[in-house]
């Protein structure tokens, strides 16, 4: 038998006993970025790495309402864009009004600023101004009221970033007859009133009126 057919035959015995060795399949290659973490940005290490993930893109929408809607005591700043005589500071009245000159009494109770803007361009463009450019801002926000088992009950300024005990420490505290685990805030949304039991570390907002109730013992 010749040399050659016996390397055939060889071959033909050891694929069929499985002792061929296959190639390994392909994988998938494996991209890997740098994850900021605070030792990197503190110190300036090298930065760990970690399998990509996939950047998810939030799909464009219309942009959200704000919540805070205008009432009586907010004090607004208005720019008219061009118009000195009509940019000022303006109060929201008793009413839910402002009054500017030219256009006079303009209903604000219960819209945004941007709302009041749009409002404000509209009744201007009614034979004013061809093309009104009108900003609304809040100057100074409408007070809030503190009722019940505090020591100065009453009105007062509404500052930022405001909870119950804050406006309680305005109010100059507790009374020994207070109670101290939850309040009644009352909160006029467009026209209506609404009152909830809330925890003393809840926010308050502009307008909002507070009440302390007394304990039972």
């Amino acid at each position: 038998m010749r040399p050659a057919r016996l390397l055939i035959l060889a071959l033909a015995v050891l694929f069929a006993a499985g002792c061929v060795p296959h190639a390994p399949p392909p994988t998938a290659a494996v991209v890997v970025q740098p994850v900021a973490d605070l030792d990197s940005m503190a110190y300036g290490g090298a930065p760990r790495y970690a399998a990509a993930r996939p950047v998810i893109v939030p799909v464009a929408g219309p942009a959200p309402r704000s919540g805070y809607t205008l009432d009586a005591g907010d004090k607004l700043r208005v720019v008219v864009f061009g118009q000195d005589g009509l940019t000022n500071s303006y109060n929201v009245d008793a009413a839910g009004n402002i009054t500017m000159p030219l256009i006079g009494t303009v209903p604000a109770r219960g819209l945004s600023t941007a709302e009041l803007s749009a409002a404000i361009g509209a009744r201007l463009k009614q034979g004013f101004i061809r093309e009104p450019h009108v900003a609304v801002e809040i100057e100074t926000y409408r007070p809030f009221f503190i009722l019940g088992e505090v020591t100065f009950p009453g009105q007062y300024p509404f500052v930022a970033n405001m909870t119950v005990e804050t406006a309680v420490a305005i109010a100059g505290g507790f009374t020994p007859r207070a109670y101290h685990t939850d309040v009644v805030i009352s909160r006029t949304v467009r026209g209506e009133t609404i009152r909830a039991t809330v925890p003393v570390t809840a926010p308050v907002r502009p307008g909002d009126t507070i009440t302390i109730n007394e304990r039972w013992f």
